[in-house]
């Protein structure tokens, strides 16, 4: 006689696009922080449109630029792959050398150098 299977609990395949999303947002956000941080220091013009709460100076309207991209560029990538699979290594990369570009123009000695 054949055994029969232990259970009969089947497995739903998700798709990883919303996850692939939400990587790649994440470094579009931080290297958007580090580029608008370097441009908000060389552009006195761009710094005082930035300058949201005046104790903080450019910094609060760059962070707040910062947060909305990265929740519009997550929006988007989540509706372009919510139902899709992706190649998570090339997302995974992208996203991380944006992460680092990001960090590296936050700090000054970086940053002064553009």
């Amino acid at each position: 006689m054949a055994s029969a299977p232990a259970n009969n609990l089947s497995v739903i395949a998700m798709p990883n696009g919303p996850g692939a999303a939400a990587v790649l947002a994440a470094g579009i956000g931080c290297f958007t922080m580090g580029a608008l941080s370097v441009l908000a220091d060389k552009l006195p013009a761009l710094a005082r449109v930035l300058n949201i709460y005046r104790p903080t100076g450019p910094l609060s309207g760059v962070s707040t630029a910062a947060i909305l991209v990265w929740v519009a560029a997550w929006a988007l990538l989540h509706y372009c792959w919510r139902k899709r699979n992706v190649k998570l290594g090339p997302i995974n990369g992208i996203a991380f050398l944006l992460l680092a570009c990001g960090m590296l123009l936050t700090f000054p000695p970086i940053g002064d150098l553009f």
